[in-house]
């Protein structure tokens, strides 16, 4: 007879990583498949505002609560002058676009983009042109966005039908611009002087400004992490975080190995931030760089659909990944990871927010849909607002082909004090067993059992339009008594169990 599977937790509310910064339940639009045009903003649509933005989609979005989006790219604003974006969209010139091969009509661009984010409430993360461009239309660009007027640059905006200034706070310095994929990519040294001097003359235009300088485009890169040490050693007293992109999938079909990515993902946040802290001590700076985690997800079901797209089209369906719930798990394994630095990860973005390899799926004309990765962003952004806590954790572990010594269990827990309401976030790794997990969370007092939603099921299972086969239930098996909760996590599946004061 097999002995079931235990884990057990000690949550205790003195034991704080760090308040969570809002702004890590961000996501990402850029000009690249449908995410804009016939994602967002689709005039004619019957759910389309006066503006042509899809209020479907707008809803999703809210129901989201995306705190910030970043725009317009991405390997897109490598090549893109931001000026094509702006005023008149009938003067508006159509481009070439070589980072995806495509055309770019340019009917939507700054203005537009900054009106749909607040209507939806967020905030833009506004990425600035540092491979066919630099320090000269980085900072006119943010005297458009930011200066009040009285400027060439404010005064065009005025002129465009903008009296008010965006006020856009988080900005750019460029893309994963150690790729050799990338439009005007830079070696450590010549991006580390570039985005060195438009740090300077954009802060110089507006010094309220926040900065995100380029770190490795993934963990993967021969470059990484000595890009990061190199770049920082120019922008280290200049910007605000470094960047980090990650992107994982399951091309031979190990499930064990895909669920314990998030390992991988935990070790490059170590080495980043090991990376930033050699240089903190090598200029004896007293200044802590964060991060800025502004591309994640699971990307790879649609890379041979899109070897055969037509060059040169328009918005077509590019990055569309399907996601199962497999993905879904995976995307909640990597939320925990986020939270669980909420020291040093201040800022990440979900990689794409509508059709581009998005929680959000639409049909040019009809429906918008949620995928299964909406789920776990969805109990992330909604219930994970608060504190950080670092529990104390005992699971059982297994070995798979590529990791050893992977915990059944992946967890993370958030505090919300001002609620008095306490999340616990979990994953049971296991494909055939469910796992008993105990939570020692005396040290809150008196608390009750509000909720315990799982996703579980066919691994393989996906939403469409018509049919949304993977959904939350409120159905879990969860009891509260005497400081402990004992819930039993389903074979595969993904938890959020709460609890609040009495």
């Amino acid at each position: 007879m097999s002995h079931p599977l235990k884990a057990s937790m000690v949550i205790d509310k003195h034991y704080r990583i760090a308040d969570i910064d809002d702004r890590i339940y961000g996501s990402f639009i850029e000009h690249l498949g449908r995410a804009v045009y016939g994602g967002i903003y689709e005039p004619g649509h019957p759910a389309a505002d006066a503006r042509g933005f899809r209020q479907d989609v707008a809803d999703l979005v809210r129901e989201l609560k995306v705190p910030i989006v970043r725009y317009p790219g991405g390997n897109f604003v490598s090549g893109y002058n931001w000026e094509d974006g702006v005023g008149p969209v009938a003067d508006r010139p159509r481009r070439l676009e070589l980072a995806w091969r495509t055309i770019e009509t340019n009917e939507v661009g700054t203005n537009e983009f900054a009106e749909w984010a607040k209507s939806v409430g967020a905030e833009v993360m506004m990425a600035v042109n540092l491979g066919t461009r630099g320090a000269d239309a980085a900072r006119n660009l943010v005297e458009y966005c930011n200066h009040p007027s009285g400027t060439y640059w404010s005064d065009l905006r005025v002129r465009h039908g903008y009296p008010q200034p965006h006020r856009i706070k988080t900005w750019c310095l460029g893309n994963e611009m150690d790729g050799p994929w990338q439009i005007g990519g830079k070696t450590a040294e010549e991006y580390g002087r570039a985005a060195a001097e438009a740090a300077k003359v954009m802060k110089w235009v507006d010094p309220t400004i926040e900065l995100v300088s380029c770190g490795s485009s993934n963990a993967g890169m021969p470059t990484f992490p000595q890009w990061e040490a190199t770049t920082l050693e120019h922008t280290y007293e200049a910007v605000d975080y470094v960047s980090l992109h990650q992107y994982y999938g399951n091309r031979t079909g190990d499930t064990a190995s895909y669920l314990a990515k998030t390992l991988e993902m935990d070790h490059f946040i170590h080495t980043v931030i090991s990376t930033c802290d050699f240089v903190k001590a090598k200029k004896r700076s007293k200044k802590t760089m964060n991060l800025s985690f502004d591309e994640w997800n699971v990307w790879f079901h649609s890379n041979e659909a899109d070897k055969r797209i037509e060059p040169w089209s328009i918005a077509p369906r590019q990055l569309e990944d399907v996601y199962n719930l497999e993905d879904a798990l995976v995307v909640g394994c990597m939320l925990m990871t986020l939270l669980k630095h909420a020291d040093r990860v201040k800022i990440a973005c979900l990689a794409q927010l509508v059709n581009v390899i998005a929680p959000i799926m639409t049909e040019n004309g009809g429906k918008a849909w949620r995928q299964t990765i909406f789920y776990p962003y969805l109990h992330a952004s909604t219930y994970g607002r608060g504190q950080a806590l670092q529990p104390i954790v005992s699971s059982p572990k297994y070995d798979c082909a590529e990791f050893t010594d992977v915990p059944y269990l992946e967890s993370a827990v958030v505090y919300n004090e001002e609620r008095g309401e306490l999340t616990v976030f979990a994953v049971n790794r296991h494909l055939e067993e469910p796992l008993q997990l105990e939570c020692d969370v005396r040290s809150f007092g008196n608390l009750r059992l509000i909720q315990h939603l799982v996703l579980e099921g066919d691994l393989q299972a996906v939403n469409t339009a018509e049919e949304e086969r993977v959904r939350p239930h409120a159905g879990g098996n969860s009891a509260f008594e005497d400081g402990f909760i004992r819930s039993v996590l389903p074979k595969a599946s993904w938890n959020v169990i709460r609890l609040a004061r009495s």
